[in-house]
């Protein structure tokens, strides 16, 4: 496990209690989960993810990460429509673990509420979550 030191927490990206993170991206806005997340939950195995035209509220389910400890969901950290989902993780589930806010990244929205965004944690204050 990484100290909360070592953890790659970008400046632009919005983070939530869950862990999952949101980042705008054009028009969309592209959500994952933290470098923080995927160090708790050890080597991904595999990523259930929405299909292209789902749409989902704020704090709704909209898929599960497999890991070798457990299955955890994955919930919007704003409301929207699947825009896009990485189709990389389904051959290497992996990414998230090695890349979590390129590489790994897991679904793009249309966001319903924009706004949504603003209420989410700066680094900052989600570092001062985790730090308890």
């Amino acid at each position: 496990m990484k100290a909360i030191s070592e953890l790659n927490l970008p400046e632009d990206v919005r983070y939530t209690d869950d862990h999952e993170w949101a980042k705008n991206s054009g028009d969309a806005v592209r959500i994952g989960i933290s470098d923080y997340a995927q160090d708790q939950l050890g080597d991904i195995v595999f990523v259930e993810l929405p299909e292209v035209g789902s749409t989902f509220d704020k704090g709704e389910e909209f898929g599960t990460v497999e890991s070798v400890k457990a299955v955890s969901e994955l919930y919007m950290p704003m409301g929207g429509e699947v825009t896009a989902i990485n189709e990389s993780l389904a051959d290497a589930p992996e990414l998230v673990n090695s890349d979590p806010y390129d590489g790994g990244w897991m679904i793009e929205i249309k966001a319903s509420d924009p706004a949504e965004m603003e209420a989410m944690k700066s680094k900052a204050d989600y570092l001062e979550m985790l730090k308890g």
